[in-house]
């Protein structure tokens, strides 16, 4: 990893919850529903900015997809992670709204076919939660396997793209 870069954050309320979203220089570098596993912890140097440009592009952004008005994301990221994550992240990115894969389809986009669990691990490491949309990635038989911000949630975010609205509230 880099040198310590500067890191913003912000809150953004979702339909699914509170997200804890985070921004380097480079973009945004952080998306993360509250209670999901391998949540960045805010560090005492990241400085709290809701009028930071890359968050407040994000909520826009996050606001207009959970209000159904949006498909294709366009705020600048910059994941952190090893490069085989990052292809894995790349691959992911490419899934179009509305669409699911495999987990061994996103391996073999990603430049490593037949190995489908190691992209899974790199998936459920995704730091930018629904922007690089990880819960369009599904089990080799179509089921709902794996998601770092837990599966009623993945469910939620399929059936807002599948136009089911009436899915979308977590119970």
């Amino acid at each position: 990893m880099k040198g310590a870069a500067m890191r913003y954050y912000d809150l953004y309320e979702s339909p699914q919850g509170q997200m804890l979203l985070v921004a380097a220089n480079e973009g945004l570098c952080g998306v993360y529903f509250d209670g999901q596993k391998y949540v960045a912890q805010v560090a005492p140097d990241w400085r709290r900015d809701a009028r930071h440009a890359t968050l407040n592009q994000a909520k826009r952004e996050l606001a207009e997809y959970f209000g159904g008005e949006r498909k294709h994301f366009e705020v600048a990221l910059a994941p952190e992670g090893t490069p085989f994550q990052r292809s894995v992240w790349k691959a992911i990115h490419g899934v179009g709204f509305g669409q699911t894969i495999t987990y061994g389809e996103l391996a073999a986009r990603a430049g490593f076919a037949g190995s489908a669990r190691a992209a899974g691990a790199a998936t459920g490491r995704n730091p930018i939660s629904v922007i690089v949309p990880c819960h369009r990635i599904v089990g080799s038989n179509g089921s709902l396997t794996g998601y770092a911000g837990g599966l009623d949630r993945k469910h939620a975010l399929l059936a807002l793209e599948a136009d089911f609205p009436e899915l979308l509230p977590v119970a």
